[in-house]
């Protein structure tokens, strides 16, 4: 019994709202047009009952009436009722009742061929009549077909309307849920602007009341994500002036170890903030790339050399379309530069080297031989301020962030994966000219 119960629970489980919704009406009309047809047969046959025994019983007086005037049975020429005195095949109960005195009825639906008996004692012998109840077994049976008729077609239209009702409340659940999933993607703009019947009070339309909940939980966390980016840009916005100011100070101190260390610190910041700056511009779908049709493996060589890092550049020949086996790709080469040397800083710091830089079609490869991408980055992306770091002062996690807003805006893919062999693996995709 609980295997039958879990495989049931399995199906039901397996099969959507609509058909969930729809099965259960189903179900329950099924079951009242059941216990409906049960008391409408009852009643119906207690109906026919009551006519045949009083029918048997009229038909027994016209009997005793011309028996006592005759001394003849007669039927008075009913084909379909049989009189007769001491009858062999009368039931046992019957002739006991009317031998005690008492005019009974016995009445067989049930058999074969349905019959009624009335009798009565005449004389010390037992009077009685049998009457067939062929049309009346043929009439109940007619009238149960079409109770089952009836049954299954209240059932139908029962299934039928609830799929169709369901269908749209599983529609309305479906558009929801595809809303919260753009907003989860980052499309703040979703909305589900579910349409409120006018005049109608809150609470009696569920669907209504969670659209809403979650239009109104979207409104809210996009105010609270422009307000960050704005209070992150306005920051970083105010510390450029005082920053410049500090930076062309610590440039006139005289040559010493304190110096040194006061002009690295005032640049670390200078670069946070402007890495700031870019993150707060990316956030808000600031930035415009110029697009432009370009030869990557040139291009890329060109940014490998301007690194000033010591990284191996290798790349993979294959036929482009301007015949000179480099593939042409259309992209923005100031920000695919910026893309391609945030990934090998990135590499170099997190890494071990040597790193690799490689070229083969439209894909850029930078690759490291160090411990790889800790699992939270490979699962989630990468956070700002989190590096997975062992040791704190090893960065603040904007490259990588501005790395994938960079190549979102230029309409690349960027792909993070740990190598087989060991070693950090990020991958640029870019879309072919």
């Amino acid at each position: 019994m609980r295997g039958i119960g879990r495989r049931t629970r399995a199906a039901l489980n397996a099969l959507g709202l609509r058909w969930k919704i729809a099965a259960l009406l189903a179900l329950g009309c099924a079951v009242v047009a059941v216990a409906i047809g049960v008391l409408v047969h009852q009643a119906r046959l207690e109906q026919v009952s009551e006519n045949a025994r009083s029918g048997a019983t009229a038909q027994l007086v016209r009997v005793r009436q011309l028996y006592e005037l005759t001394g003849q049975v007669d039927t008075a020429g009913d084909a379909r009722t049989d009189a007769a005195l001491d009858a062999p095949d009368l039931p046992a109960s019957l002739r006991a009742a009317a031998l005690d005195g008492r005019r009974t009825t016995y009445l067989d639906m049930g058999a074969e061929h349905p019959v009624v008996w009335a009798a009565r004692p005449v004389g010390g012998h037992v009077l009685s009549v049998r009457e067939a109840l062929t049309e009346q077994a043929a009439e109940m049976a007619e009238f149960d077909r079409q109770l089952l008729v009836s049954g299954v077609v209240v059932v139908i239209l029962a299934a039928l309307g609830g799929a169709a009702l369901a269908s749209r409340l599983s529609r309305e659940l479906r558009t929801a849920a595809a809303t919260a999933r753009r907003i989860s993607e980052g499309d703040l703009d979703a909305r589900i602007d579910h349409p409120r019947v006018p005049g109608s009070r809150p609470g009696k339309d569920e669907v209504a009341e969670l659209a809403a909940a979650v239009d109104t939980m979207a409104a809210s966390l996009q105010q609270r994500l422009e307000a960050e980016q704005r209070f992150t840009a306005d920051v970083a916005h105010e510390l450029r002036t005082p920053l410049t100011g500090l930076h062309t100070a610590a440039e006139l101190l005289p040559q010493s170890r304190p110096t040194e260390l006061v002009r690295d610190r005032v640049l670390a910041l200078r670069t946070l903030t402007e890495d700031l700056l870019e993150v707060a511009r990316l956030d808000a779908e600031m930035e415009r790339p110029d697009l432009g049709t370009h030869p990557l493996r040139a291009l890329t060589e060109g940014i490998v050399q301007r690194s000033g890092c010591a990284v191996r550049f290798a790349t993979t020949a294959e036929s482009g379309a301007d015949g000179s086996g480099d593939t042409l790709v259309r992209t923005d080469a100031r920000r695919l530069e910026r893309i391609i040397a945030n990934l090998v800083a990135n590499a170099r710091r997190h890494g071990a080297g040597p790193v690799d830089v490689r070229v083969a079609g439209p894909v850029v490869t930078v690759s490291d031989h160090g411990p790889g991408f800790p699992e939270h980055l490979l699962k989630d992306g990468p956070r700002r301020f989190q590096t997975g770091a062992r040791e704190r002062g090893q960065g603040t996690g904007l490259g990588l962030t501005i790395a994938f807003g960079q190549a979102q805006a230029i309409g690349a893919r960027v792909e993070l994966r740990n190598a087989e062999s060991g070693g950090a693996v990020a991958t640029v995709r870019l879309p072919e000219a």
